[in-house]
């Protein structure tokens, strides 16, 4: 806990619990905080699960599930590494999940090395959200065993919070609105939270490289690193995704730090390692008695457990133990249960996420200046390959690189807690345009206008317009203030007021094109995201409004409302605000 001073005591009035669940690819993690008034909070980290045969338990467990063909969840976690190992899976046929978090992924994050059919399927009768809600509801009730056992009166502890536990998630750096939404909806099928409302008030989320940083912060940098100026990179390498986030000491008391770069985020993690290993090997041992997708499936299992921890160099040849000493093919470099690889072959495996973060790390560079430090975190970040590659790669950059301590297990987790009690981070560079779509007044002389006149109607007003106009209110790469509001005003009309019922709308939008002044949502359609809808009854401001006079002498009328982003924390709230009886109303959601 070295900058554990930095921490201030918790301000609430009632005691409080937070619990933070760091879902990985591979492997997934909680750590807990139980909050006093005017105490300093302590970050816990589960380190048992069932299923675990070490003494000492491991703050990570797999995130895999085994369903049976009715989909009745059999066993999850170790328990379901365990059941696999015994054979008993196999011997019922039950079918195992596991990377389905990737399932998730924005479908702008697709890349030309992963394919959906890539990714193992769920069972048919399983969305993701209900694999996630199982795996979430399995994590819950293991943090709940661990604080029974592990706390005094822990049972007692438990009931009394019971109602108020809030959690924090973490998801990759490339995740949006959507993926929150449904991470929302996984905590509430599996009892974390009893309906939507609770969610929005008692789920909150926090990018993986954010919930990085404050681990780092205080288990991973000096004091020499710690000063205001200085830059640093959190790269973290997990199973699925590699995430970057580059950030500016501004203060230390108290601790502010401000995000310079948007944050990055590439389909490299090491579940593709393992991806090229099975691929490579598949083509290596064809016509060998071993070239069944079983036994590929088993040295693969192997290569994680064994080489892949300790490969360092390409210089140095490899050897998978994967069978017995009667297993031998010597003419596919099979010996005694051995199968022998050049350090060049391996390390072909490596490479392509190799390249993945060198070239994020120089866009990181090329967005928010030259870093001081970079910091790898993550389960990834502990092959040596990997690590000391990127070390001599940056070598002459000038740059500290280094891994905290602890660093394989329980950074996105621990961090999540910090993020919950500590926010630190007073700006952030948001990395895409948001905006709201909407009609504009028809232009004859503007060609883009001329181009959609089959779609021009005519409004209330008796004003032609032009549908499809996208309205930017915050451009990709704007650095956004955590307290401050950014707004576009917008208006609704009505021809007449004979209706009971009032309501305004507005859809929040993303834009990850290429374009820098995106205009129009049928170009580049697929780039348009809408994140969410706000909408508000407003018939009481309705009552007020004097009628106007429009084209034809036309009576109309005119509502004006606000459309409200904040960027206060890693997740955007939306508002849509209006003017009723000289006083402001909103409206809020999160996108």
């Amino acid at each position: 806990m070295a900058n554990a001073q930095f921490r201030k005591p918790y301000g609430g009035s009632t005691r409080k619990l937070v619990v933070a669940l760091d879902v990985g690819t591979t492997c997934s993690g909680v750590s807990y905080s139980i909050l006093d008034p005017g105490i300093v909070p302590q970050i816990l980290t589960v380190t048992t699960y069932p299923g675990q045969t070490s003494s000492g338990g491991d703050s990570k467990v797999p995130s895999v599930l085994y369903y049976d063909a009715d989909g009745v969840l059999q066993a999850a976690g170790q328990e379901a590494e365990n059941l696999r190992e015994s054979g008993e899976a196999e011997d019922n046929e039950w079918i195992r999940v596991e990377w389905f978090k990737l399932h998730l992924r924005p479908k702008e994050m697709n890349a030309s090395h992963v394919k959906d059919g890539d990714i193992p399927p769920l069972p048919a009768n399983k969305t993701v959200v209900d694999v996630f809600a199982d795996f979430l509801a399995y994590l819950f009730q293991c943090v709940k065993n661990y604080i029974s056992t592990a706390h005094a009166a822990g049972e007692t502890l438990l009931q009394s919070l019971q109602g108020s536990i809030d959690f924090v998630m973490g998801h990759p750096n490339g995740w949006g609105g959507l993926q929150q939404q449904k991470m929302r909806q996984a905590a509430v099928k599996a009892g974390l939270v009893p309906n939507v409302d609770a969610a929005r008030r008692r789920v909150q989320f926090v990018t993986e490289g954010e919930a990085s940083l404050y681990y780092c912060l205080e288990n991973g940098l000096s004091s020499e690193t710690l000063k205001i100026g200085n830059k640093i990179m959190i790269v973290d390498a997990g199973g699925g995704t590699v995430d970057l986030s580059s950030y500016c000491i501004k203060d230390l008391r108290p601790l502010t730090v401000a995000e310079v770069a948007a944050p990055g985020c590439r389909m490299q993690g090491s579940v593709f390692v393992n991806q090229r290993a099975s691929a490579y090997l598949f083509e290596k041992l064809k016509g060998s008695i071993y070239d069944d997708p079983q036994d590929i499936e088993n040295i693969v299992r192997c290569f994680e457990n064994t080489v892949k921890r300790r490969f360092k160099a390409a210089t140095e040849p490899a050897s998978i133990r994967f069978g017995s000493r009667n297993d031998n093919e010597p003419d596919f470099g099979i010996s005694k249960g051995i199968l022998k690889l050049t350090g060049k072959e391996v390390s072909s495996f490596f490479d392509p996420s190799l390249n993945a973060i060198m070239d994020a790390i120089q866009e990181q560079w090329r967005a928010g200046e030259h870093v001081d430090t970079i910091l790898f975190v993550g389960g990834f970040a502990a092959s040596d390959y990997l690590f000391n590659s990127l070390r001599r790669e940056l070598s002459g950059a000038g740059t500290e690189i280094s891994r905290p301590d602890g660093y394989t297990n329980k950074a996105v987790a621990n961090g999540a807690v910090g993020f919950y009690v500590d926010r630190i981070v007073s700006t952030r560079v948001v990395p895409t345009t948001y905006g709201t779509d909407g009609a504009t007044l028809y232009d004859a002389s503007n060609p883009e206008h001329v181009l959609r006149s089959e779609s021009v109607y005519t409004d209330p007003a008796g004003d032609r317009m032009v549908p499809n106009r996208f309205f930017t209110i915050v451009s990709n790469g704007t650095t956004v203030h955590a307290e401050k509001e950014y707004t576009i005003k917008m208006h609704q009309l009505w021809q007449n007021l004979g209706g009971k019922e009032f309501t305004v709308e507005a859809d929040v939008m993303s834009y990850s094109g290429t374009s820098v002044n995106p205009q129009w949502t049928d170009v580049e359609s697929g780039s348009y995201h809408k994140l969410c809808t706000i909408s508000s009854e407003v018939s009481e401001a309705i009552k007020a409004l004097q009628p106007r006079r429009g084209n034809g002498r036309r009576t109309y009328y005119q509502l004006g409302f606000n459309v409200v982003l904040q960027f206060g924390s890693t997740e955007l709230k939306a508002q849509i605000s209006w003017m009723e009886n000289v006083s402001t109303h909103r409206k809020f959601t999160t996108a």
